[in-house]
This record gives C-alpha cells, sequence and structure tokens, in this order.
C-alpha cells in the first residue's frame, strides 16, 4: 500500500532528491517550498504534489495543514539552510542577533514547527527524518547550532513518538555537491579542502542522503530512533 511522504523544502538539492526517490518507489509525495517554480518543476516531472509553505510560519503550517490527508506516513524536515549566505553583511549586535535567531528559526523552529502542527496526522508505524549536518559537531557559528539543537530535540521527540510506534531521526550530512546550500560562494579551495577531509575522497551527493532518508522511513529500521545517521564519506568518525 501506498504510503504518503511530508517533504518540507523539497523543490531543490537534498530535498528533490528525497522526493524523487519516494516517487520513485510509488509513494504518495507531498512536497513543500517557498518557490513555486522548482516545486511546479519538480511536479512536472514526477508527479509529486507541491504546496507552499514558510514552515517558519504558524499560519502558513496551519492553512498547509489544512490540505494534508488525514494520514501522514513519513515526514521529512529538509527545509532550513545557513541564513549567513543571505545575510547583508552587517555586524552590529542588533544585525548579529537577527542572523542568529534566522538560523534559529530555519533549522530548528522550523522542524519542531511542522512535526508539532502534524501531530495528528502523524501515523501508527510511520517516521520523522530531519536533516542535520555535519557543522552540529564542528562549528559553523549559529547555523552549526541550530544543528546541534535540532539533533538533541529529537531525543525527547523519539521519546514522546515512540509509544506510538512513530521514529525519529535525524541524517547528518557533510559535504553534498549539486544543492544551491553555498549560494555559489564556495571557493575551489575550500572545496578541495572539503573534498580532502573525507576518507573516501569524493563528496556527497542529493542521492547519497535520500537513501539514508529512505532506510530510516523503510520497515527495516524499525528499531531505531533518537539516532543520528552521519552521511559525510568519513569526514567526522565516529565509534
Amino acid at each position: 500500500m501506498s504510503r504518503t511522504i511530508l517533504v518540507t523544502g523539497g523543490g531543490t538539492g537534498i530535498g528533490r532528491a528525497i522526493a524523487r526517490h519516494f516517487a520513485d518507489q510509488n509513494e504518495t509525495v507531498i512536497v513543500t517550498g517557498r518557490r513555486p517554480g522548482p516545486l511546479d518543476d519538480l511536479a512536472a516531472q514526477t508527479g509529486v504534489r507541491p504546496l507552499i509553505c514558510d514552515h517558519t510560519d504558524p499560519e502558513a503550517l496551519l492553512r498547509l495543514v489544512a490540505e494534508l490527508p488525514e494520514r501522514v506516513d513519513v515526514l521529512v524536515n529538509n527545509a532550513g539552510g545557513n541564513i549567513v549566505f543571505d545575510a547583508d553583511g552587517k555586524t552590529d549586535l542588533g544585525s548579529y542577533a537577527r542572523d542568529f535567531r534566522a538560523n534559529l528559526d530555519a533549522n530548528l523552529v522550523s522542524a519542531a514547527l511542522t512535526t508539532k502542527a502534524l501531530d495528528d496526522r502523524l501515523a501508527p508505524g510511520g517516521a520523522v527524518v530531519h536533516l542535520g549536518s555535519i557543522a552540529a559537531d564542528q562549528g559553523a557559528d549559529s547555523y552549526g547550532a541550530s544543528k546541534a539543537g535540532l539533533a538533541t530535540w529529537n531525543l525527547s521527540l523519539a521519546d514522546a513518538l515512540g509509544p506510538r510506534d512513530i521514529t525519529a531521526n535525524v541524517v547528518s550530512p557533510g559535504y553534498i555537491t549539486d544543492t544551491e546550500f553555498f549560494r555559489d560562494q564556495l571557493s575551489d579551495e575550500r572545496r578541495a579542502t572539503l573534498i580532502a577531509a573525507t576518507a573516501i575522497g569524493r563528496p556527497g551527493t542529493p542521492a547519497d542522503i535520500a537513501g539514508a532518508v529512505a532506510f530510516l522511513a523503510s520497515p527495516a529500521a524499525r528499531h531505531i530512533t533518537g539516532q543520528v545517521l552521519n552521511i559525510n564519506g568519513g569526514a567526522s568518525k565516529t565509534r
């Protein structure tokens, strides 16, 4: 039986790859974003259902929920990004506070609000998967802090959803190519450094992340919850 999958921020990059992966498996896929162009393009190619939503806005989320089916089997909280790349460069305290809060809203608050808004739609046997980042362990100022907060908040979420037979996990990518994340601001030198830090000598791809998300949402992962799955080519190792 086809499941209903909601992928937030799914118009481009990693989210788009995740949506494509589930659509290729004949799942019912709903994709959200703030820009209609990429969403409509993906819908024309794959048959996913596009919906406009700013996941930092509670009112927008209430409108989104009204458009969703009664049952959502998999929620992928992918929407977010590093707001620093879009900042105006001002360094006064007020600007710093604005940009710091913007990253928290985009990457942590948005996931919490979305999950809360969908609470009564999340189906038993389902999964919530958040997109984290290697920056949670390596820094990157407010962006890294927001992703670290996401992983910590997920621990409580896993406890809350577990009795309902719903898992909650984080997929934490390292450097991934073919996304809009760096806004074309990544130098060749920095890119080479990021690749050299991996054990396997290549950057990740959106498809690498889509595969990990699909696994955590699959029947094979029903006893995995409250975890962070690192997908970084060995750039950050654990034991």
